[in-house]
């Protein structure tokens, strides 16, 4: 199966980009939901997680985790958000793995495996696992006025941004560019591109082309 690492700064059509792959047929892996499974009661990571920021972020009845509450003490200081990755980083990577050597449930057989990743300079360790990296790409100063558009303030833009990697970097890692400088209709024709290009292809190589508008 053709594993592909999707990523993309806040506000880029990463998820739309996501979407369209899982209706042309790819298996939609979601690393959110992974970092969430890592923290589900009971699990290694969550003891951990309590054991650096106060046992009182655990239900005593449940086990489970107040995520605002850790948030609230977790998202303060570097050194503190530097922790927290260290315990929480090596059970997503581990647990990533894990999902990719097993098979979506039924006898569904996808030719190709999307997984979206917020962070893809956290995930650095893991870029072997993929077989090419693709990077939703549009400048930083559109996506904040898109944000903004949709409803987010300009604090909470600039503050996720800061601590996503930089444009420059994504691009540094990226095997593949999908612009997303035009229309929705554009960004959907660039993905169909690309999905066409691996599949006539027989799903081999690392990309390596741009598609879309710029």
């Amino acid at each position: 199966m053709y594993t592909v690492f999707l990523a993309g700064g806040i506000a880029s059509g990463k998820s739309t980009v996501a979407a369209e792959l899982e209706r042309l047929g790819a298996w939609r892996v979601d690393l959110d939901q992974i970092s969430r499974e890592v923290l589900e009661p009971g699990t290694a990571t969550t003891f951990a997680v309590a054991e650096a920021f106060g046992q009182d972020l655990l239900d005593p009845d449940t086990g489970v985790l107040d995520r605002r509450l850790l948030a609230s003490r977790a998202f303060v200081t570097r050194e503190s958000v530097a922790l927290l990755e260290a315990l929480e980083l090596p059970a997503i990577r581990a647990r990533l793995a894990e999902v990719l050597t097993s098979s979506p449930c039924g006898a569904w057989e996808p030719a190709c495996c999307v997984v979206e990743i917020p962070l893809l300079d956290r995930m650095e360790d893991s870029l072997g696992l993929a077989d090419e990296v693709v990077v939703v790409d549009l400048p930083v100063d559109v996506r904040r006025e898109r944000a903004i558009g949709r409803g987010m303030t300009a604090a909470d833009f600039d503050a996720r941004a800061a601590n996503q990697p930089s444009d420059e970097w994504l691009v540094a890692h990226a095997d593949t560019l999908i612009h997303n400088g035009g229309t929705l209709e554009d960004l959907i024709d660039a993905v169909a591109a690309w999905w066409h290009d691996h599949e006539s292809q027989g799903w081999k190589g690392r990309g390596g082309a741009a598609y879309g508008r710029p």
